[in-house]
C-alpha cells in the first residue's frame, strides 16, 4: 500500500510539472515533445516560424494531445514576455524550459543570400534566444527554482561535392553555443539550474530520453555543465 501511494504521489507531482519547449520544428524537437508527453498531462510549445522557406508561415503548430501551442515572434522582446505570461497562465507555472536549437539549413553561396533571409535568421534564431532567456531567468530568479535546458544538435555545413555550403545554419549554432557556455559559466550564482546538452543528429529519441534523465536527476552535480550525448559534440568544455 505504501509503495502504491508513493507511486501515486510521484505521478501527481509529475502531472503538475510546468514544461515549456521552444525551438524550430525538427526531428529533435519532435523527440523531446514526445518524451515530455510521457511525463505530463499537458505542456506548452513555442515554435520558431520557418520564415526562411515559408514566408507566409507565422502561426502555432497543430495542436496535439497534451500540447498547448503558443505563438512566438522570436525577434520581439515584447513577444518573449507575452509568451512567458501565456505559458504561466496555461500551465500555472514554468518549472522547466527546454530551448532547442536546430537551425534550418540555407545552402547558398554568399552572393546568393537574400538580405531578408539573413535578417530573419538573425532575428529568429539568434536574438530570439536572448530575449526568451532574459524572461525565463527573471521568472526562475523570482521563484528561486527552475531548470533551464539549452539543447543543440550538430549540423553539417557542407553538402555534396560542388554544392553550396550552409553559411547561416552553423553561424546560428555557433552563436547559440557561445550563449549557452556563457550562461553555464554564470550559473553558480543563480538560484535555479542551468544545463547544456549537445549531441549528433542521429538517434533523436535516445537523445531526448538522455536530456530528461539528466534533468530529473537534478542537483548541483548536473547544473552548470554541458552534457554530451554520443561520441561527437559541437560544444567544447
Amino acid at each position: 500500500m505504501v509503495i502504491a501511494l508513493m507511486r501515486s504521489d510521484i505521478y501527481t507531482i509529475n502531472m503538475t510539472r510546468g514544461i515549456l519547449i521552444a525551438g524550430n520544428e525538427s526531428a529533435l524537437f519532435a523527440a523531446i515533445r514526445a518524451e515530455t508527453a510521457k511525463r505530463v498531462e499537458r505542456f506548452a510549445t513555442a515554435v520558431i516560424p520557418n520564415r526562411v522557406f515559408d514566408p507566409g508561415q507565422d502561426k502555432t503548430t497543430e495542436p496535439r494531445e497534451a500540447q498547448i501551442p503558443l505563438l512566438w515572434n522570436p525577434g520581439s522582446p515584447v513577444s518573449a514576455r507575452t509568451l512567458i505570461l501565456a505559458a504561466e497562465n496555461r500551465l500555472e507555472h514554468i518549472n522547466e524550459a527546454i530551448l532547442v536549437c536546430v537551425p534550418p539549413s540555407v545552402h547558398k553561396r554568399p552572393g546568393e543570400l537574400a538580405s531578408a533571409d539573413i535578417e530573419t535568421m538573425i532575428n529568429d534564431h539568434i536574438k530570439g534566444w536572448f530575449f526568451l532567456v532574459k524572461e525565463l531567468t527573471a521568472v526562475f530568479k523570482m521563484r528561486k527554482t527552475g531548470t533551464l535546458a539549452l539543447v543543440c544538435s550538430e549540423i553539417d555545413a557542407g553538402g555534396g561535392k560542388g554544392d553550396a555550403p550552409d553559411l547561416l545554419g552553423p553561424s546560428v549554432l555557433a552563436s547559440f553555443r557561445a550563449f549557452a557556455q556563457g550562461l553555464l559559466a554564470a550559473s553558480q550564482d543563480e538560484p535555479f539550474q542551468i544545463m547544456g546538452f549537445s549531441g549528433s543528429a542521429g538517434d533523436t529519441t535516445a537523445f531526448a530520453a538522455f536530456i530528461f534523465k539528466v534533468m530529473e536527476e537534478g542537483g548541483k552535480r548536473n547544473s552548470g555543465k554541458m552534457h554530451r550525448f554520443g561520441k561527437l559534440s559541437f560544444f567544447g568544455r
